[in-house]
């Protein structure tokens, strides 16, 4: 009782074609569904990357400060 009897294997390999394998919407719908788990894993993986400072470093105080700075320059050389 433990175990899978053959027309267990037999049935979950049936079904495992008609998701993966077959030719009709079934497997289009499938790989439509893989495909979109791929794009949410590449937007969460842009999402860590922005987060962790892969944008070059600047925050808005960095973008502020630096403003601040060319506008000091620029009003000393007047």
């Amino acid at each position: 009782m433990g175990t899978l009897s053959v027309w267990h294997w037999l049935i979950v390999l049936v079904v495992a074609v008609l998701l993966f394998g077959g030719s009709g919407k079934i497997s289009n719908i499938m790989g439509d569904v893989a495909k979109g788990i791929k794009s949410f894993k590449k937007g969460m993986k842009d999402d860590e990357d922005i987060a962790d400072g892969a944008d070059g470093g600047k925050t808005i105080d960095n973008v502020a400060s630096t403003k601040a700075e060319t506008s000091t320059e620029q009003s000393k050389a007047s």
